[in-house]
Order: structure tokens, then C-alpha cells, then sequence
């Protein structure tokens, strides 16, 4: 029976397990900026940059994105724009590194929470991020696609300067948050109720069961590629802590996750920097869908002791 008061306990729960994780994380990034840490991070990646065929400078972006988030990389890529001169082909490298590589503090450590160890959540995204990089340079460099100039289709408003600006922005970033999950767990609950949510995960089990993914992570997972991380993670922690979802489908479930989540929200944003859409979402998946098909075939028969390297074991 559908009981109000213990959905939106619940949907509070998640919202305060996330926000422990989450609030602590973004402070530490703010006095990490103040530091010049993304600087330094972004001297690091220029030499990589430029394997990728684009300007050292654009490592500045990226850099941004992965500590910040992918709104912060392109406020950067905005006020670099004229420098840069990228065309679609670079635009489109880079706009792929920060879909597959963004806000890695936060987001690395809900997978941490959720039991995936840190390392291995930095290397997976990171990692691929630069290897689909080169795969897409390789591409369109072999077929001279896409050398047209570049245009950004968007310009961010000037930021406000300051500490009490920043706190104020990432307050109401906060109380959406918190919306979203109160109307997320009550559209989960209605959509059980009335057996939606075991039909959507019938015509994704064929593709979730190849992917190592158990029956308990499908809804979970379903909610990260839509919703983003942030979500799928939050209920996948609750999940796991619970005792309900196995490590091995935390891992699969998570690194999922981690290269493809929010796919609607941030393709479209990416899609502001006038990047090809076919390498921003369906090759992007695709991509995707193949390294956890060769993580799962690598990991499937290990012994529990040897994927604790990777992931927590049960309790």
C-alpha cells in the first residue's frame, strides 16, 4: 500500500546521505580553486591535449570540468573560445573527455560510498575518457571529418566574484537537489505500484544481464543513465547498504554509471558547444557499453578476496 509519509522519509534519507558526502567534497574543491589547483592540473594535462589534437590550453578546460563540473568547464571554454579556434572535430573531443570525465570529486566519492574504490572509479573514467579521445581524433583525422570551424551556441552569464555568491549558488544547487529526489522516489514508488518500472526493466534486462548487471541494480541503473549519477548513486548506496544489490553489480552498476550517466541533460549541454552529436551520444554509449563488457569478461570469475580490489565486499 503507497504510504506518503514513509516515501518522503525515505527520499529525506537519501537526500541527507548524499549531501554528507556531497557537502564537505564541494567546500574542499572551493579552497582547492582558491589554491590553484585546477592551474596545476591543467599544466599536467596540455602534453595530453595535444596527443588528442588539441591545443595544450584546452587542458585548462578540462581540468575545470573535472574537478568542478561540466557548467564550470564551459564558462572556461567560453572565455577561451577565441584563443582556441577549435573546429567541430576538436570541439567534439573535447565536449566527449568532459561527458566522461566531470566533477570527479563528488561523483568518485558517491562511488566510493556505494562501495567501488576510489582508484579505480579515477582510473575507469579518466582512463577511458582519454581513450575515446583518441579513438574520435583518430577518426576524424583519417577521414578529415568535421575540420569546419566550431561554433558556440552558447555564453555564459558573468559570475559574481566572492564567497557569499558561491555559497548562495550552491545552496539553491542543493535544494534541487533535494526536490528532485523527493519527486524521484514518489515516480519510483507510483511507478511500482502499477508495474511500470518491471516492464521498462524487462526490455532492459536482456542488455543489463549482458552487462553483469543483477535484477536488483536495474531500476537503480536506469535512474543514473537518465537522471545522472548523483540520483542512480544515492539509491544504489541505500541499496547496498542494505544488503540488496552484490558487490559485483555495485562495481558493474557504478562504472556503468561513471562513463554514461544523465544522458539527456548533458549530451544537451554538451551540444551547446557545437560538438557532433553522433560522438557525444550514440557512439559515446556504445563505447561505454563495450568497456563494461570487457570489464565484466575480465572480472566475472574472479574470487571474491581479488575483486575486493575493486570493490567492497559484502558485509
Amino acid at each position: 500500500m503507497f504510504a506518503p509519509r514513509k516515501t518522503f522519509l525515505r527520499a529525506h534519507r537519501i537526500a541527507m546521505t548524499l549531501f554528507r558526502l556531497m557537502i564537505p567534497v564541494i567546500l574542499g574543491i572551493r579552497l582547492l580553486e582558491e589554491l590553484g589547483a585546477v592551474e596545476w592540473l591543467s599544466a599536467l594535462l596540455s602534453p595530453l591535449m595535444e596527443l588528442l589534437g588539441l591545443p595544450g590550453a584546452s587542458g585548462l578546460v578540462w581540468a575545470t570540468t573535472m574537478l568542478i563540473n561540466l557548467f564550470g568547464g564551459l564558462v572556461v571554454l567560453a572565455a577561451l573560445w577565441p584563443e582556441l579556434s577549435l573546429s567541430v572535430a576538436q570541439v567534439s573531443v573535447l565536449a566527449s573527455l568532459m561527458l566522461l570525465a566531470h566533477a570527479l570529486p563528488v561523483e568518485a566519492r558517491i562511488a566510493q560510498r556505494a562501495g567501488v574504490h576510489l582508484g579505480f572509479t579515477l582510473l575507469l573514467r579518466i582512463g577511458m575518457a582519454f581513450v575515446y579521445g583518441l579513438m574520435l581524433h583518430g577518426i576524424y583525422s583519417a577521414g578529415d571529418w568535421l575540420q569546419q570551424p566550431a561554433q558556440l551556441l552558447w555564453q555564459p552569464p558573468p559570475a559574481e566574484a566572492g564567497w557569499l555568491p558561491w555559497l548562495w549558488g550552491q545552496l539553491q544547487n542543493l535544494a534541487m537537489i533535494y526536490l528532485v529526489i523527493q519527486v524521484l522516489i514518489l515516480l519510483l514508488e507510483l511507478l511500482q505500484r502499477f508495474g511500470i518500472v518491471d516492464g521498462i526493466n524487462r526490455s532492459l534486462r536482456p542488455v543489463l544481464h549482458l552487462l553483469g548487471i543483477g535484477r536488483e541494480a536495474e531500476t537503480l541503473t536506469l535512474v543514473g543513465l537518465t537522471l545522472g549519477l548523483s540520483y542512480g548513486g544515492a539509491l544504489l548506496i541505500e541499496e547496498a547498504e542494505a544488503g540488496h544489490v552484490a558487490p559485483r553489480d555495485v562495481l558493474y552498476a557504478m562504472s556503468l554509471l561513471g562513463l554514461s550517466h544523465s544522458l539527456i541533460e548533458d549530451t544537451l549541454l554538451m551540444l551547446l558547444t557545437g560538438a557532433d552529436w553522433v560522438a557525444l551520444l550514440p557512439l559515446r554509449v556504445l563505447f561505454t557499453l563495450a568497456a563494461i563488457f570487457l570489464l565484466v569478461r575480465m572480472t566475472r570469475d574472479w574470487p571474491p578476496h581479488r575483486l575486493g580490489r575493486l570493490v567492497r565486499p559484502a558485509a
